[in-house]
């Protein structure tokens, strides 16, 4: 039972203030509860140099060094996502970086009230989750297997 058109992964980053408030849980049953297959995560302190590669299109910002401050105040958890159209599934259930007018469902708009204390990362385009992923996880981190319950998240045509 091999699903090849699910293969498109995406990077999520559950941020120190979801570690501290105890919701590492919660956001992850969010994407498990879709149907998308979790294959790598870790518990990191994420280093400057990891940040400033990450942030690269904020890093010469003023605020920046409170981002770089804010994600190494705490470990985090990073999780690498399958599925089919993942990284904007996962985008959708994360809701918008603003979380005090994300909507309500999505996990910034449940759990989250600020741009940078938002709880979560996600990847924002195909592209920027390839990167990301190899940013975090060695190939050999990621677990392929078969995930039974996609005979009934995705219809036959879609899991092919």
């Amino acid at each position: 039972m091999q699903f090849e058109g699910l293969q498109e992964k995406t990077l999520v980053i559950i941020k120190p203030d979801a570690i501290q408030r105890g919701l590492v849980g919660k956001i992850t049953d969010r994407f498990e509860q879709k149907g998308l297959k979790l294959v790598g995560m870790k518990m990191m302190r994420l280093e400057e140099a990891v940040l400033r590669e990450h942030y690269s299109h904020i890093a010469d910002k003023p605020f920046y060094p409170g981002v770089q401050r804010f994600m190494m105040s705490s470990p985090v958890i990073v999780q690498v996502w399958e599925g089919l159209e993942v990284v904007n599934a996962i985008r959708l259930i994360t809701g918008i970086t603003k979380a005090r007018t994300a909507e309500a469902g999505s996990i910034r708009g449940d759990y989250a009230m600020s741009v940078a204390c938002n709880v979560i990362h996600a990847s924002d385009s195909v592209e920027s989750a390839k990167a990301e992923v190899s940013r975090f996880f060695r190939e050999e981190e990621l677990h392929g297997y078969e995930k039974s319950d996609y005979l009934h998240v995705y219809t036959e045509d879609e899991r092919v």
